[in-house]
């Protein structure tokens, strides 16, 4: 499934008891609709937190056969609140892991630099900073992320079990109607990352820190330390891309395809079928 949400009223993505978050809508609505709990637990690509937002979030999730890609969409859309949106469903294959297949992911941060961005129609997705920032200072300091680097000094945690190195495919800003955007591309992130990278880099462009403090953080310079990060409601989780085309499938007619359950395997859950967003092909629903 492709996803669309309003992060405002969310405490991020993953499930948390007694508060609302993505993935506990999702599931608590999946329950409701296929009656049983043989879909097991909803798969997000990306762990947003927060107040962030998302315009192509990927998502899977197992569900009985009799039920087509289509109508999952169709019957999940009838039922979740406004602020969360199905966009599109596809079958995968049944071993398709968003999070884990996932071979890079883009996120757009919008700031808002003219007074106009203080409107409450649109304070709710940038961050209204209304204050001139060096523009070409912007987009040399996103020059220096691009590459494979160290960005523990420009996020809040990481997995040590997996280092700290980070590979940004594309990093640039470029011009909204309301100030900046600033898109970024990367095979991974770490907790935070983006909004401590935006945070810092309006620092440097607003005069308040040297250009060079950047690369200091990249290199892991002691004595030196990231700008507060941006705020949440500025981000978007924009694409997840894959390298497998045969990440979905589908029969000839359109419908999900099913499985032979295996000897002795329960024959509900193995005929069950996964939906998930068409993938393989890059692709972007940024906002405008």
């Amino acid at each position: 499934m492709v996803l669309h949400y309003d992060g405002r009223r969310f405490s991020g993505w993953q499930y948390q008891p007694d508060v609302r978050t993505v993935q506990g809508e999702l599931e608590a609505k999946l329950r409701i609709l296929l009656g049983d709990k043989t879909f097991g637990r909803v798969i997000g690509a990306g762990r947003t937190d927060a107040g962030v937002h998302a315009t192509g979030q990927v998502a899977a999730v197992d569900v009985p056969a009799r039920w087509s890609a289509d109508g999952v969409r169709a019957a999940l859309n009838a039922t979740l609140a406004d602020d969360l949106w199905v966009e599109s469903a596809r079958v995968a294959r049944r071993d398709f892991h968003p999070r884990f297949d996932a071979r890079r992911r883009s996120y757009l941060y919008r700031l808002g630099t003219l007074p106009g961005s203080a409107s409450p129609f649109e304070r709710r997705t940038c961050w209204p900073l209304n204050r001139t920032l060096d523009a070409d200072v912007l987009e040399t300091g996103a020059e220096l992320l691009v590459g494979t680097r160290c960005f523990r000094g420009l996020s809040k945690a990481g997995r040590p079990d997996r280092g700290y190195e980070c590979t940004v495919l594309a990093a640039e800003w470029s011009a909204w109607r309301l100030g900046h955007g600033f898109r970024i591309t990367a095979n991974r992130y770490l907790h935070r990352m983006v909004r401590y990278i935006v945070g810092t880099l309006v620092d440097v462009a607003g005069g308040r820190r040297p250009l060079s403090d950047v690369e200091a953080l990249l290199d892991g310079a002691p004595g030196v330390a990231t700008s507060p990060p941006a705020p949440p409601q500025g981000l978007f989780l924009t694409s997840v891309d894959y390298a497998d085309p045969r990440t979905t499938q589908a029969t000839a007619a359109g419908e999900p395809a099913t499985r032979r359950p295996a000897d002795g395997a329960d024959s509900q859950l193995l005929s069950s079928t996964r939906t998930t967003a068409t993938l393989g092909v890059p692709r972007s629903n940024s906002p405008t």
